[in-house]
């Protein structure tokens, strides 16, 4: 890589020397000659060279020089530039061939180290066979050894052997019996299951119809009251009319006069108490006022109880000589 960017910088520094060499900057300008040929016969005029066609050619010398100027500097930049994407192109090739180098020395520690674990793996196995080999050995002396007590004992293996076949016949219905009960006992929670879920849509069911129930009790209720309030009206519009027709306010009262009488029925209609609870500021419009009320024998209410319970039992008259509300 050094080699190759010595050898460019050389390639430029021969560049820019031969464009020095070549430049005109210091030529000196052609000279004008001026001459005229003596002859016998009639002299010509001589050719003499223009001061302005002088400058011209001086003018287009300039030009040429700076054209050669800017030649060499679009040469020189080329150059530079030629040498400057070469050194990237290096640069880049440098960095993948060592991108290359590091992925080969990853694949070769992968590689040692996957042999390291094939030896490891290879040397475990041959301990194991070796410890097995010489497990097997062992049992092999011993089975020799134990072939004359084997021998002697050959009935009563064979009556161990038919013990253990009934006892694994046994442990085996054993196994069927606790199949069977473990199937019984899932069926039981199935069905238990079954019985919860009946029992809560039974219990949504028995909910759904006691919202309604409440639902309807409600709507009843508002259309009870709305009744209620009817008919309430109906006998406040005729008590008041009963009470404006007893009214006889003295000859002082002004518009402004106002009196609140609060009045006590019984449920026969009869008056109970009458208490004045806003006064008017006159004594004599207050009088009136609760003469008014207590003059009526009885007063006309619902025959329903709770209606008069609610409104009627006791209430608030309003004495002005403009409007009487309740």
């Amino acid at each position: 890589m050094a080699l190759s960017v010595t050898l460019h910088l050389l390639i430029l520094g021969i560049a820019l020397a031969g464009w020095s060499w070549t430049s005109t900057d210091h030529e000196p300008p052609p000279r004008s000659i001026s001459a005229r040929l003596i002859t016998q016969q009639e002299p010509e005029p001589s050719p003499v060279v223009e001061p302005v066609d002088q400058q011209k050619r001086d003018e287009e010398r300039r030009a040429e020089e700076q054209r050669r100027k800017e030649e060499a500097e679009r040469q020189r930049q080329e150059e530079a530039r030629r040498i400057a994407e070469q050194k990237r192109q290096e640069e880049r090739k440098r960095l993948q061939q060592q991108k290359e180098q590091e992925r080969q020395e990853a694949e070769a520690k992968e590689r040692e180290a996957r042999k390291a674990r094939e030896a490891e793996a290879a040397r475990q196995k041959a301990e194991a066979e070796a410890k097995e080999r010489a497990r097997q050995k062992a049992e092999e002396e011993k089975r020799r050894q134990e072939e004359a007590e084997r021998k002697a004992e050959e009935e009563k293996r064979r009556q161990e052997e038919q013990r253990k076949r009934e006892e694994a016949e046994r442990k085996r219905q054993e196994e069927l019996a606790r199949q069977e009960a473990e199937r019984k006992r899932l069926e039981a929670e199935r069905k238990l299951r079954e019985q919860q879920l009946e029992a809560q849509a039974e219990a949504a069911q028995r909910a759904r119809e006691e919202e309604a129930r409440r639902q309807r009790e409600a709507a009843a209720a508002k259309a009870r009251e709305a009744q209620m309030l009817s008919e309430s009206e109906k006998y406040q519009a005729l008590i008041r009319e009963q009470l404006s027709n007893a009214w006889y306010p003295p000859s002082s009262a002004t518009e402004d006069m106002s009196a609140r009488v609060q009045i006590m029925l019984l449920p026969t209609g009869e008056l109970a108490r009458a208490e004045l609870v806003s006064s008017s500021g006159n004594r004599a419009f207050d009088n009136s006022a609760l003469q008014a009320v207590r003059s009526l024998q009885r007063y006309p209410i619902p025959n329903d109880r709770s209606t008069f319970d609610r409104y009627f039992r006791q209430f608030t008259i309003e004495f002005n000589p403009r409007r009487m509300n309740r």
